[in-house]
């Protein structure tokens, strides 16, 4: 049964039509004994125990259970119970009674642990082969370097050993291995996700990530994962939002040209662009944006308070087993030692003022599109130049738990020398829905199969509006629609988007004359009205009122009818403010009005 597809939709049609777990199990076994690689995993389940878990489950129900007798994987630095967790470092070694809260809350849902993988000790690394077991091999090209420090979780992902695996990012650990091994690298917003079971790197930064084939199997896992841990004081209450549609036009940030960096690989640079080709086509509005302060604050994560921090994690393990540390994690986490608190201090001190001066440029755009690493390197490179090379990778994933941003790693091609390319978006804490569903899109247009597997990718789930609750709807047709300059009133007052599409036949559109900011005015004339195309948004009840309080005259919000008989409130002009004003109607919509007047 090795042709068996493990992407979740895949995996669960084919139990739904009579496949049994046991034979599920055995090809996991036999993709692990066909890949040949000694590196992926520090430790695997037996075939027994792993039936033995599966026979706990309940009948299939993939409703109760969403991941229902979905094989996954461990990065071996969160607790599996009953599975040694090392570190990738035999002398740490430790067996837990209980799983971390992340790995509970994934087998409740039904999902089966394969073993735990390797990566770069102590989730110190980049690159996958800071290890004292044999390095991963890279699933797309051996001779390259897997990334890391999730080497063996990003590996067994794109060889389809596994439906999803998880990891840790810190500094890009969970997005440089996927983009180097064609796969999907969710690095959710700091404390989404419990750390409770993690052997910490940087508590106040780490994260934990999913790998997956597809942005809707990584976002699934996400979405189940993700929960307010009183057990984790570093996690939170993130508002994890459905995977709906991104509204049409979207600002994206990307470094300008001269900021950007590919260390002379010349194919990522080509590669890149092609990728914001892609966004282009999209949708989006490129935005450049200079990236100094950017790299300044990544630059920031292997200076002072961070190492310290790295230091402090391991700290009385390492003054009695420092000869037992891989050479390099030696030298770099040991450098702390001659780290004072003031020099902590002065870290802290200059992350908040990088904070401070790049919180109104993050805030220009919608999200930021960089590559996810600037170029590839050979295993040789790396062990030749372990530091310099570690450093190079990080140049657009170092900056971003700093910062407080979410992100996700999305293949987006094949360069020209057949090496993988890949992308990565990133937006403000708590907006990971954002990422995902404009990375879905990337990833399906696109046309890359999955990882190394070579398997089609699925054809999507529908991706659904956002889920009614307390929410109001409110359509909007001139300068709030998205990528519009007042748009970001909408955002600062929490709404969402929900659809784009049309006014019944009954409406007129205008120019309105004297406004500072270009602005239509929507009116109701009955028959000889035009269908007129908006955008639905849901705003927060609370804040509706305050908004709606702040439109001015002669704007006022009232009830419009849509084209599938629906009714919604929104933006309607009084009569009044008709005088001077120019009948669009014929574009219908402000947006192509707007396009025509001011070309792009």
């Amino acid at each position: 049964m090795s042709d068996i597809h493990f992407d979740i939709g895949s995996l669960h049609a084919a139990y739904q039509a009579g496949i049994g777990i046991a034979e599920v199990i055995d090809t996991v076994l036999a993709r692990i004994a066909a890949a040949a690689d000694p590196g992926i995993f520090i430790h695997l389940a037996t075939r027994a125990e792993m039936l033995a878990e599966a026979e706990a489950l309940c009948p299939f129900d993939p409703v109760a259970m969403p991941l229902w007798g979905i094989p996954f994987a461990v990065k071996d630095n969160i607790d599996v119970a009953g599975m040694p967790t090392t570190a990738a470092c035999a002398e740490f070694a430790y067996t837990p009674a209980s799983d971390a809260t992340v790995v509970a809350r994934l087998k409740a849902a039904g999902a089966l642990v394969v073993g735990k993988t390797n990566l770069d000790q102590f989730a110190t690394g980049l690159v996958g082969v800071r290890t004292p077991w044999p390095i991963p091999r890279n699933a797309i090209d051996l001779k390259l370097v897997p990334g890391g420090s999730s080497s063996g979780s990003a590996v067994a992902t794109a060889r389809g050993i596994v439906s999803f695996a998880l990891g840790t990012d810190t500094a890009g650990s969970g997005r440089i291995p996927a983009g180097l091994n064609s796969i999907v690298g969710l690095k959710p917003t700091v404390g989404a996700l419990s750390t409770a079971g993690v052997v910490p790197a940087c508590r106040t930064l780490d994260c934990v990530s999913v790998f997956a084939l597809t942005v809707d199997d990584a976002y699934a896992v996400f979405s189940i994962a993700a929960a307010r841990d009183a057990t984790d004081p570093y996690s939170r209450d993130i508002a994890v939002q459905p995977l709906v549609a991104h509204a049409p036009v979207l600002n994206v940030g990307i470094p300008v040209k001269a900021d950007l960096k590919f260390f002379g690989d010349t194919a990522m640079q080509a590669g890149f662009e092609a990728s914001l080709a892609m966004l282009s086509r999209l949708g989006c509005r490129l935005v450049e944006i200079p990236f100094g302060d950017f790299y300044a604050t990544a630059d920031l994560l292997y200076e002072g308070a961070w190492v310290a921090e790295r230091y402090a994690a391991i700290r009385d393990f390492f003054e009695v087993n420092e000869a037992a540390l891989h050479p390099v994690t030696r030298k770099i986490i040991g450098g702390a030692r001659n780290l004072s608190a003031a020099d902590a201090f002065r870290g802290f001190y200059a992350l908040q003022a990088y904070k401070a001066r790049l919180a109104p440029v993050i805030a220009s755009v919608d999200l930021f599109c960089v590559p996810t690493a600037p170029t590839h390197y050979t295993v040789d490179a790396v062990l030749a130049d372990p530091i310099a090379t570690n450093s190079r990778l990080g140049s657009y994933t170092n900056f971003v738990n700093l910062l407080d941003m979410c992100g996700i790693a999305v293949p987006t091609g094949t360069r020209d020398d057949g090496l993988p390319m890949s992308v990565t978006l990133l937006a403000p804490a708590g907006l990971d829905g954002l990422v995902a569903s404009v990375a879905r899109d990337l990833h399906a247009a696109s046309g890359l199969t999955l990882g190394a597997t070579g398997w089609r990718q699925p054809i999507g789930r529908p991706v659904s509006e956002a889920a009614e609750d307390s929410s109001i709807e409110l359509v909007v047709v001139g300068a709030h629609l998205s990528g519009m300059p007042l748009n970001g009133q909408l955002k600062q007052a929490g709404a969402r988007f929900c659809r784009a599409t049309r006014t019944a036949p009954s409406y007129k559109l205008y120019e309105l004359a004297g406004q500072a900011t270009p602005k239509p005015g929507l009116i109701r004339v009955g028959n000889g009205g035009t269908a007129i195309e908006i955008e639905v948004w849901r705003l927060p009840a609370a804040a509706f009122g305050h908004f709606v309080a702040a439109i001015p005259p002669p704007l006022g919000i009232g009830s419009i009818e849509l084209d599938d008989g629906s009714v919604a409130k929104g933006f309607l002009v009084e009569s009044v403010g008709l005088l001077g004003a120019s009948d669009i109607s014929s574009f219908g919509g402000w947006r192509r009005f707007r396009s025509d007047r001011v070309p792009a």
